[in-house]
Order: structure tokens, then sequence, then C-alpha cells
């Protein structure tokens, strides 16, 4: 059983971000699921760009179809808007966080990985920072 790696070549989509998806050569419903694992989860933001149709079959060593099926499912659940040109892209609707919010969340994570930060710490900071900002008005979940 071997586990691939879907990868952008585009700035926009970091590699990352789009994690092993394909067990045994992969099906449209496996790669659907693991990118719609990874906007609910906010791993990829709104407007966010995902590889091409195409990269996605040849990173996962499956058929041009197969991916173009995954990307339809994910379209038709409102998840990615394809555009002629433009790519597929995560919607605005299905993000948990806007992309600016998201590069930022990720170069925040990447500093502080870094410089050796405890990830509990930084989450404290982040709340006094929110709570400060917004007045003390504490949001849902926090």
């Amino acid at each position: 059983m071997t586990r691939e790696r879907v990868q952008a070549r585009t700035p926009v989509s970091p590699p990352e971000q789009v994690a092993a998806v394909a067990e045994e050569g992969g099906s449209a419903v496996d790669i659907y699921r693991q990118f719609r694992g990874l906007i609910v989860s906010g791993q990829l933001g709104a407007n966010e760009r995902l590889p091409t149709v195409r990269q996605t079959a040849r990173d996962l060593g499956v058929a041009p179809g197969t991916a173009a099926k995954a990307y339809k499912m994910l379209e038709q659940e409102g998840l990615v808007v394809s555009r002629t040109a433009a790519g597929t892209r995560v919607a605005e609707s299905a993000a948990v966080l806007p992309l600016p919010v998201m590069r930022l969340a990720r170069e925040l994570v990447e500093t502080a990985a870094a410089s050796g930060s405890n990830v509990d710490d930084v989450v404290s900071v982040l709340r006094v920072l929110w709570s400060t900002e917004s007045g003390g008005q504490r949001t849902p979940g926090a």
C-alpha cells in the first residue's frame, strides 16, 4: 500500500497542505474525501487554488478522468468553484477562514515552530490579543 502526495505547482496552494490521498491507485471518492477534509478543516482557505486536474492525476498516478470526477463532486457540493483559465479554487462559502487569514496563520505556525515556541503559549497569546481587539467579546468556541 503506497501513499502519494498531491502537489500543487503553483505558489497559491502550498504542497504541504495537500496531504496523502490515494491508497492503491486512488479513486475519485478517495480524492474527493481528502480535498473535502482539507477544505472543511480550514487547511485550504477561501479562494485558495487547488492543483490542476492533470497535476492531481499525475501526482496520484490516476487517470485524469478520475481526478476530474473528484473535482466535479467537490463542485457539486459547493466546496470549490471551477473557472476556465482561472482554475479550481475553494469557494468563499466553504472555507473556515479567508485566504489572507489562512496565510498569516500558516506563517505564524512556521515562525513559532522554528523558534521553538510552545503551541499552548501561542494560542494563549492569540486569545488575549483577540479579546483585546474585539473589546473583550468572546467568540463561540473560544
